[in-house]
Formats: structure tokens, sequence, C-alpha cells
């Protein structure tokens, strides 16, 4: 069972836990939204660590082919 919290429209108190919640259906969408943004962030992030270190192994490549070639 849950109790309105006084002067808060979306704030209830959970008789069973005694925990304060926030029963705002557009609050909840918002941090699922935050949460999303926040996984689509980290994933961009790892795909860029991910060429970066591409190009890194790329780079050593060339630098190994043209120090062959100044050998030669």
């Amino acid at each position: 069972m849950k109790l309105k919290v006084e002067g808060h429209d979306y704030l209830a108190r959970d008789l069973r836990s005694n925990a304060i919640i926030n029963t705002s259906k557009n609050d909840y969408q918002i941090y699922l939204n935050r949460i999303k943004s926040r996984e689509q962030q980290s994933d961009n992030i790892r795909n860029v660590v991910k060429e970066v270190n591409v190009l890194k192994q790329e780079l050593e490549e060339i630098k190994s082919l043209l120090k062959e070639m100044i050998k030669k």
C-alpha cells in the first residue's frame, strides 16, 4: 500500500519498505531515456576506441613497410 506525500503530487510512501517512490510516469520515461542515451554514448565511445586501435595498427604496418623500403 502507498500513501501520498503531502505537498508532492508524484511522491508516495511505500508502507512495506518505508521508501519514498516517484509515481510520475513522465519522470520514469525521462529516466529510461537517459539510461538509453548513456548506453548509446558508451557504445559510441567503444566503437571509436576500436577504430582508433585499428588505425594505430595500420599506421604501424605502414611505418614498417616504409622502413623496409628505405633499407632497399
